[in-house]
């Protein structure tokens, strides 16, 4: 992997990542409502409203939006929210909706069940960390419909602040999660049929950009990490950093018409009991993009 010299992920540019270091740092949310944005017309945010998901995404790569559930419409508003911040490109996965968007809920499923559409945790996570390198997802939105009637909170940590931690650590640990082979998803098969092939990667990678790219999984089952020293050793402090009490992670349980943008950090979810009634059941929208959230964005006229 190439990084461009100067920049502040090149181990060999303490400098540049000295600075780039305390600027992050400095810049830390010190709460959720940091984050947070009201949009009066998600359908068609403001040059205002624009501005301040961005710079909030710029940031801390993720923002918290808020606005009347009545203005979220059906799915082509999130879609047209999405699109004013640069995100774009749809990520049309398995079990997609026609419109690009997965319908998150409990549902039955044919053939392999997906974790995402059962009551149960998700574990901490990138999307997408099993796409093919050539089609990585650097963005998503979440969206709140219906909350369940306990549980499903969900847990956000910027993966910038884990790299930081990690490398304060050991830099050979980030040495390590470079490697092109450093996590391997085996080949996802349903019914003796081939959906996806094996995919091996780095856990961290800069894009031509420029920009931090992370592709990670915290499950045990259907993951290779590569057999060497330090690969195992940041594989561990990775699954310890998230049981520090000093890590910079949010816990948010959306309520309906909040929502999500960000640049793909990490993720996690809380199991949780639907009521017996389908106002009481819950429904999130989410979609995956090949694009970042990008600050030259204008608003909707």
């Amino acid at each position: 992997m190439n990084i461009l010299a100067g920049s502040p992920f090149d181990l060999k540019s303490d400098a540049a990542w000295q600075a780039w270091r305390a600027e992050k740092l400095a810049s830390l949310p010190r709460s959720i409502d940091e984050m947070r944005v009201d949009l009066a017309d998600p359908c068609r945010p403001s040059a205002g409203e624009l501005d301040a998901l961005t710079g909030r995404a710029r940031r801390s790569n993720w923002a918290l939006f808020a606005t009347d559930p009545a203005a979220m419409s059906d799915e082509s508003c999130l879609k047209q929210l999405c699109e004013s911040i640069g995100l774009v490109h749809l990520d049309r996965n398995l079990r997609a909706d026609d419109s690009g968007i997965s319908s998150i809920q409990v549902k039955q499923q044919q053939g392999t069940a997906y974790i995402p559409y059962t009551d149960r945790q998700l574990s901490w996570h990138t999307d997408g960390y099993y796409n093919e390198t050539d089609r990585q997802i650097h963005g998503w939105a979440l969206y709140c419909v219906r909350q369940a009637a306990e549980g499903g909170e969900s847990q956000l940590m910027d993966h910038e602040m884990a790299y930081i931690m990690i490398r304060d650590e050991d830099p050979a640990m980030i040495r390590a999660l470079m490697q092109p082979g450093a996590m391997t998803i085996p080949a996802n098969r349903e019914e003796g049929d081939e959906i996806r092939p094996d995919h091996s990667g780095p856990v961290f990678s800069v894009t031509p950009s420029g920009h931090l790219h992370m592709r990670y999984s915290a499950r045990k089952r259907n993951i290779i990490w590569k057999d060497d020293a330090d690969t195992l050793k940041a594989r561990d402090f990775i699954t310890a950093l998230f049981r520090d009490e000093s890590a910079p992670i949010y816990t948010y349980r959306l309520k309906p018409g909040e929502g999500v943008v960000s640049n793909n950090i990490l993720h996690r979810r809380n199991a949780f009991t639907d009521g017996d009634t389908p106002d009481r059941k819950r429904l999130v929208w989410r979609a995956r993009f090949h694009d970042r959230i990008e600050s030259n964005t204008t608003a909707t006229e």
